[in-house]
């Protein structure tokens, strides 16, 4: 396994890769400033320059590698084309690169309440709407998936259980951006993960399972 991470320098990006490389798992890293990411980043992660939103840098980015992690994500802005470009067309783009070369596994970090037109979140340039968009291109894609839908992210890691239901289940929750990352990866790893939609949270009262169990409990 080989993995390829979108978005790595990012709170959830650097997570993932982090978490990849303390499994000692080859890790690409898209970054489009090499010096900034080299302060982020693991020393062990191969740092390729390159951006979703040039999909003709993507194939070369790409690489040998096998599986693919995208914790892309439009940042608040002015920018009302943000969303659009960075959580769908970039996205778009990933996929398209990855069936091009005949990717195993792709991985998306998206949002709890992606089908609610009318959350709060939608007020920023519809962001859950075109995450939305991005999720289900890689659902007509033909690639092997993973969509992990996170509630609310905590900088801050805790000890709380993870609670993973199905798509369009939970509402409300936060979690800590680790935790977000242990399940992304995870996801390479369990059959029971493979084309489903994951929601996630982190609850002090929920009983503590093993990704295995969540993820087969998970329709």
């Amino acid at each position: 396994m080989k993995a390829f991470v979108a978005g790595a320098t990012g709170e959830t990006g650097s997570r993932i890769v982090k978490e990849l490389v303390a499994r000692n798992i080859p890790v690409r890293a898209l970054v489009r400033d090499i010096q900034k990411a080299r302060a982020i980043l693991p020393p062990e992660a191969e740092l390729i320059a390159g951006d979703v939103l040039q999909p003709e840098s993507l194939p070369t980015a790409l690489g040998d590698s096998t599986v693919l992690l995208c914790a892309t994500g439009a940042k608040p802005s002015f920018d009302p084309t943000g969303p659009y470009k960075v959580d769908f067309e970039g996205t778009k783009n990933l996929v398209d690169a990855a069936k091009a070369k005949g990717i195993e596994h792709f991985v998306l970090v998206s949002s709890l309440c992606t089908s609610q037109l009318f959350h709060p979140l939608n007020l920023f340039w519809l962001i859950l709407v075109w995450k939305k968009q991005a999720e289900e291109y890689i659902q007509k894609s033909g690639l092997t998936y993973t969509i992990v839908r996170p509630g609310g992210l905590k900088n801050e890691d805790n000890s709380d259980a993870i609670v993973m239901q199905s798509a369009d289940t939970l509402f409300e929750g936060s979690l800590p951006r680790q935790k977000v990352a242990q399940v992304s990866v995870e996801a390479l790893f369990e059959p029971a993960a493979r084309n489903k939609i994951v929601e996630i949270v982190a609850r002090p009262d929920a009983s503590t399972k093993s990704f295995g169990e969540l993820f087969a409990n998970v329709v």
